[in-house]
């Protein structure tokens, strides 16, 4: 059943309406909430929606409780292929609790967290930006660990990376969400305007995992894989430019690297002359890696967590 959360007049006799889809069965009182598409350009939550729908629909007997699906918590960034608020700038995810009275920004936030709030589990799905590429990761904030992490083993994902980072920290939906004791996460993976058919696919097969667990779903499902898991800022080395140029990587994204492999080179098509070699700091998983070639001093080039010396 679509219904919508909240909705709001615009110029020129438009409306911007958030929407969510409600599927409920019988046999569980749990509800599992699905929200997606706070950035504009982050499209792989978009695929997840539709496969978690396709699966019950095929099945709807093996489903048990209510499932709420929002797929798009910033149409207008989706429907102009921008992270944020158009003509705002503004981060959308950083923008909770809201405010009932607010701005427009600050009551769609208000009422989309008075939605989701109150159920059993939300999971808040992310891509990276257009320049990083991330390992398909559950994100959890430090404060909230001990109550997260028995949901997030079960999501398929490769890494849990317990962090205070930017889609997880205080104004965001997961954290305002678990400040009103309903637990949430946050899936991070792939890159920006795109989206991988085979990253969405392991999520969903994680979810299903999860509603299993949960008592929700009562068909078959595949065996999540066991993730690394991070919960100390040390663990983590971070690549970053010490110059401009072209990036040109050596290596993908989740790869598992040995201390002194080359990464990537920073060239300058100018002179034909390599400027930086990129080497990994120590042993351990590539779970970011830059996407976008061209970069400055400063610019991020990945993270590897730290599996050895």
């Amino acid at each position: 059943m679509v219904t919508v959360v909240a909705s709001v007049d615009l110029p020129v006799d438009e409306k911007l309406t958030i929407k969510k889809n409600t599927i409920k069965g019988e046999g569980s009182q749990k509800r599992f909430c699905l929200l997606t598409g706070l950035h504009g350009d982050e499209l792989e939550g978009q695929l997840v929606c539709h496969l978690v729908q396709q699966k019950i629909n095929a099945a709807p007997q093996n489903f048990h409780g209510t499932l709420d699906i929002y797929p798009a918590l910033n149409p207008l960034g989706i429907d102009s292929i921008t992270r944020g608020i158009p003509a705002f700038d503004l981060d959308m995810n950083r923008t909770f609790p809201g405010e009932t009275n607010g701005t427009m920004t600050e009551y769609i936030a208000s009422k989309i967290l008075e939605d989701a709030s109150g159920a059993d589990f939300a999971l808040d799905i992310h891509a990276s930006s257009i320049f990083i590429r991330e390992l398909p990761q559950v994100r959890i904030p430090p404060k909230y660990k001990d109550r997260i992490l028995p949901f997030a083993r079960h999501l398929n994902m490769d890494l849990i990376w317990v962090h205070n980072s930017g889609s997880v920290q205080e104004n965001s939906l997961v954290y305002t969400l678990n400040q009103n004791d309903t637990p949430a996460a946050v899936v991070d993976m792939g890159i920006a305007m795109n989206c991988a058919a085979a990253l969405s696919e392991q999520l969903t097969q994680g979810i299903f995992c999860l509603l299993k667990e949960m008592g929700m779903w009562s068909g078959e499902t595949t065996a999540p894989r066991e993730p690394v898991c991070s919960d100390k800022d040390s663990d983590i080395s971070v690549l970053v430019s010490k110059t401009a140029g072209f990036f040109v990587r050596k290596v993908e994204c989740g790869g598992r690297v040995k201390k002194g492999d080359l990464l990537g080179e920073i060239i300058t098509p100018l002179e034909g002359k390599v400027l930086v070699q990129i080497k990994a700091p120590c042993d351990g998983l590539l779970f970011t890696l830059r996407e976008y070639p061209i970069v400055e001093t400063g610019s991020m080039l990945g993270r590897i967590l730290n599996e050895g010396n």
